[in-house]
């Protein structure tokens, strides 16, 4: 396979985990509620010229198929982008990359309740693996203390915003939408704005000045476009399966692009909990074995008489 084939999907993680540290510099810059809303109004502009003849084309299907577009769009878009600002508010981007390259992992395991896919060996024995290296990070070293429920608020919110995520791509995978997917991406987006809407209005409503433009243009434009090409690219060329095992590199990225930026710190339990995700995450994506086999159907010599 050429090495070319490789840049698209690494790319694409890098700006994802660059974002990580966008979500920290927009503390105090920009309320989450109006960087959200913002990203995804300026993404929806400079999309607009392009997929909108092809969108009104299929505008039949978008019309059917408009809850689902909405379900998406609120999942993908809404809630996991805007969880993530919200959580940066009370913890850091190394936190918020560990816990975000916990998506494959969460849809192995959401695959196999809702899609009935059956759990694999890997599966279940990296989902514990990895759900303990969550407790140590959640824990700041120390599991022990989530029974205390010391739990800070934006690493648990951005938990919940990976399930999201997790939970889009598994109901992407269950419904199957005739669109191409550029305007399938365009409808999401179109509902996000919606969702999004009402929160932004609600406030506070902060203006746009030259201390957070460039946050909303890197919002909107390379962690939402330039990302989402890049990774159809990569399914395209090397598949999802392949592609996703690029997430892993999150935490590194994330980590080291905010010791650059913002001064962060590596602490013991970054290192240990980000050791054991990665590894239950590595896990659930290579030991693929069901772990319970069907069984044969019985032959005409084994049929009682």
């Amino acid at each position: 396979m050429p090495l070319l084939y490789f840049l698209p999907p690494l790319g694409a993680v890098l700006i994802w985990s660059g974002n990580m540290t966008i979500n920290q510099l927009t503390v105090g810059a920009i309320a989450p509620s109006s960087i959200a809303f913002l990203r995804w109004v300026l993404a929806l502009v400079v999309l607009t010229p392009f997929p909108a003849p092809a969108a009104w084309k299929h505008r039949a299907t978008i019309r059917r198929e408009w809850p689902k577009l909405a379900v998406l769009g609120l999942l993908g878009m809404g809630l996991w982008q805007g969880l993530a600002y919200v959580a940066a508010e009370t913890t850091s981007a190394t936190n918020m990359g560990i816990l975000a390259a916990m998506v494959p992992l969460l849809t192995v395991l959401l695959s196999a309740l809702i899609l009935r896919e059956p759990p694999s060996l890997g599966g279940v024995a990296g989902g514990a693996l990895a759900l303990f290296g969550v407790t140590i990070l959640l824990g700041r070293g120390n599991p022990l203390s989530l029974l205390e429920l010391t739990v800070a608020k934006g690493d648990a919110l951005m938990l919940v915003a990976a399930t999201c995520y997790a939970l889009y791509g598994v109901m992407l995978k269950r419904w199957p939408i005739g669109l191409p997917p550029w305007v399938l991406l365009y409808a999401q987006v179109i509902f996000a704005v919606l969702f999004l809407l009402p929160p932004y209005l609600m406030g506070p409503m902060t203006p746009v000045d030259a201390s957070n433009i460039g946050l909303i243009l890197y919002a909107g434009i390379p962690a939402s476009i330039v990302t989402t090409f890049l990774w159809m690219l990569a399914i395209r060329q090397i598949g999802a399966s392949q592609a996703s095992i690029f997430i892993n590199l999150m935490p590194l990225f994330s980590a080291l692009i905010a010791m650059a930026a913002l001064g962060e710190r590596i602490a013991l339990f970054h290192l240990l909990g980000g050791v054991l995700i990665l590894a239950g995450v590595i896990m659930a994506q290579t030991l693929t074995r069901p772990l319970l086999r069907a069984r044969p159907a019985p032959s005409d010599a084994d049929r009682p008489c």
